[in-house]
């Protein structure tokens, strides 16, 4: 059985896969950081939040897709909620690219913390304001 300092120590070591994905991603997607003008919409102070909105769409189909059993009309290979999530995911990394966010780093420090958090045991979700879900 793996120590937690073990886990800890295969999180770091990911850290310059995971940090690939989104810089990848972002190069990919530059299009969607300019508007018809060749400007850099992030100069719009409403960008982070538009962009934000966006991500909430997505998942939002990935929910109707979901409830709906549907497959995907561009890639109907797969279901709509695959498809809808990976589209978020990826409006997520471009996101954090564009703005500097080292996601990578607070991903795996967020696993880390999350793995001793007390919320998160099943004895205190069974507590009368415990998580639910």
């Amino acid at each position: 059985m793996k120590t937690p300092d073990d886990i800890n120590v295969k999180l770091d070591s990911w850290y310059e896969f995971l940090r690939q994905i989104p810089q990848t991603i972002h190069q990919l997607n530059l299009r969607w950081w300019t508007d018809e003008k060749g400007r850099d919409i992030r100069a719009n102070p409403y960008c982070f939040s538009n962009k934000l909105a966006l991500i909430h769409s997505e998942i939002s189909e990935c929910l109707e897709g979901d409830r709906k059993n549907l497959y995907d009309t561009h890639l109907p290979q797969f279901p709509m909620r695959d498809v809808e999530l990976a589209d978020a995911l990826i409006r997520i990394l471009d996101l954090a690219e564009a703005y500097n966010i080292d996601i990578a780093q607070v991903m795996i420090e967020k696993l880390k913390y999350n793995r001793h958090r007390e919320d998160h045991t099943a004895a205190h979700r069974a507590t009368e304001n415990g998580k639910k879900y």
